[in-house]
């Protein structure tokens, strides 16, 4: 697989302090390593009482620090408070309790953990996790927001069923969520932030009976990861979808549709909220004028053939560039399988559009249902560019080019 440049070699640093969910610092590990990422893992006390130092260090190929390590004959000359801050791209506190949570917001520099924080330059994530009516103890909330003041990062816990017996907010977040925003503290760039980006995303079904549809291959990969690399940057992202498999749109305002008028609904009702509106989507451009009430049986019409009568949906791209302010900007996609430049070049003037994606859907290179993609970037100003490589790496080149920061192909 290829790795992006700036996600390669990033070290992180797992602080697991006393509470339950410190069971699954394990996972937590393996997650991180698999994401391509060197893990060192510091314990504290309270922590060896939930998950043993040698398995974290068989899973990390790192040693563990504990707290005996901290100013002890054997490790104290090593001084592995300032080494291991200065070692980390990113420091993340999971689970984070109360405690910890206290500990870091009045400057706590007693405890390994706590003279690591102080020591390091680096992102430092807080993970809170604990029974909820200690999450909202307003103790704890102020803690947090001194956290948030001092530059720190938290995740929104989630809610779920807790080891105490509550069924409420207070759990660890999944490790998918956690690497999401070990990710973006280390997004070597936060040029979105403030703005608004509105992506959709993936095909639409237009039904002929309650059982049959017609649709198109697209997965929603490449609008996924537009809006992905829109969150990294800083935006707040709308992200509109279709029908598709299950996607990971932790930090988006999201909204599942199905056929392209219900798409046209939720983007014409919210594009005005947006700065950038990306239309990935692949929406079908007509509909059956009739959707039958009853599943058409093959005894009846279908045995002689089928005709249907289609008209046309709304062209949702159309509409934004007819009503977009001049401070927004309107990338289109266009998927085609030829005379990609001719038609990509109608398509952006003909629906006013700032910048679109012309993607030759032929291309054994990329296009729906894979991985890669290669692209041509075309924008009204007459600039063009090639982008190629993982749905990821063209993803984050469009924005490269969009935001004025290359002319070439991007960050590779």
């Amino acid at each position: 697989m290829e790795t992006i440049s700036w996600k390669s070699d990033r070290k992180v640093l797992l602080i697991v302090t006393g509470g339950i969910a410190a069971y699954k610092a394990p996972s937590l590990v393996r997650t991180v390593i698999k994401a391509g990422c060197e893990v060192k893992v510091v314990l504290t006390s309270e922590a060896e009482k939930f998950v043993s130092p040698m398995v974290l260090s068989v899973l990390s190929g790192n040693r563990t620090w504990i707290q005996d390590d901290f100013l002890s004959e054997e490790h104290g000359w090593e001084i592995p408070h300032i080494r291991l801050a200065d070692w980390a791209d990113i420091v993340v506190i999971a689970p984070a309790t109360a405690n910890a949570i206290s500990n870091a917001a009045r400057g706590e520099g007693q405890t390994l953990p706590g003279s690591i924080l102080l020591a390091t330059r680096a992102n430092v994530l807080f993970v809170p996790s604990m029974n909820e009516n200690m999450l909202e103890h307003t103790i704890t909330q102020q803690n947090i927001n001194i956290l948030l003041e001092s530059g720190y990062r938290t995740i929104e816990p989630g809610r779920g069923y807790l080891a105490c017996g509550y069924e409420a907010r207070g759990r660890m977040p999944d490790n998918s969520i956690i690497m999401e925003e070990i990710w973006r503290a280390l997004y070597p760039g936060n040029d979105l932030v403030g703005k608004t980006v509105l992506v959709t995303a993936g095909p639409t079904r237009e039904f002929i009976d309650p059982v049959r549809f017609i649709s198109n291959r697209s997965t929603g990969k490449m609008g996924l990861a537009i809006a992905r690399y829109a969150w990294y940057r800083g935006a707040q992202v709308i992200f509109v979808h279709g029908p598709v498999g299950q996607l990971n749109t932790y930090g988006f305002e999201t909204m599942r549709v199905t056929s392209a008028l219900e798409m046209y609904e939720e983007v014409i009702s919210r594009f005005h909220k947006a700065d950038y509106i990306v239309k990935a989507a692949a929406v079908g451009d007509y509909r059956p004028r009739k959707t039958e009430k009853n599943k058409i049986k093959k005894e009846g019409s279908l045995s002689t053939g089928l005709v249907l009568e289609m008209e046309k949906n709304p062209d949702i791209a159309r509409e934004i560039g007819k009503k977009k302010r001049n401070d927004q900007c309107l990338i289109g996609f266009a998927a085609e399988s030829e005379k990609l430049e001719e038609y990509a070049a109608r398509k952006l003037d003909s629906k006013n559009m700032d910048y679109i994606a012309a993607n030759d859907i032929t291309s054994s290179e990329g296009g729906f249902e894979s991985d890669h993609n290669t692209i041509k970037l075309i924008g009204r100003n007459g600039t063009s560019c090639v982008l190629s490589g993982t749905k990821d790496h063209v993803a984050d080149c469009i924005w490269e080019n969009i935001l004025g920061k290359t002319t070439g192909s991007g960050r590779f």
